[in-house]
Parts: structure tokens; sequence; C-alpha cells
């Protein structure tokens, strides 16, 4: 899939526009905020393969502040491997 000219080669990409910080939390850059295609760009980082990583974090953030339990966070980990699998099938 062609990238469009008018968007930076930076879209998309969670590990650019969405890193990791040493809080342990994901944080988008000062330069994304300021970008036009901000919105766009951060969803199209989390509908990708990658993206689903983020979700992930946020189910293992909630089972160690205890706000889910074991068998919740296990249902939700497998239904993101699930996810994870039919997208990576999906784009071959």
């Amino acid at each position: 899939m062609p990238r469009d000219p008018k968007k930076p080669d930076c879209f998309g990409v969670i590990d650019v526009v969405f890193p990791l910080k040493e809080d342990g939390l994901r944080h988008s850059p000062d330069a994304c905020m300021a970008c036009v295609h901000k919105t766009d760009c951060l969803r199209a980082a989390i509908a990708n393969p990658d993206g689903l990583q983020v979700r992930e974090e946020v189910v293992d953030r909630a089972y160690a502040a205890k706000n889910i339990g074991f068998f919740e966070r296990w249902s939700r980990r497998k239904y993101l491997s699930q996810l994870k699998e039919k997208k990576i099938r999906k784009a071959e």
C-alpha cells in the first residue's frame, strides 16, 4: 500500500507517535501534539498489530492494580491474541 505523500513518514508508527516512557506509560511527543494528522495517526497506530500491544499493556496494568481478576485478564489477553493473529493473517 503506497504511503500518502501528504502524511509524515512517522504516520501510524506506534513507537514514534506513542512511545513508552520511563514511567511505564505511553505519551505522545510534543511534536505530535502540534501535527494536524495526530488523531488519524494515533488511530492508525493503535489499529496496527503493534498497536494491540498497547491494549495488552492496559490489561496488564489493570490486573496489577487489582481492577480485574485472573480470568478476566486471561480472557482479554486471549481475545487480543486472536485479534493479532487475524490481523497478521489478513496482512499476508
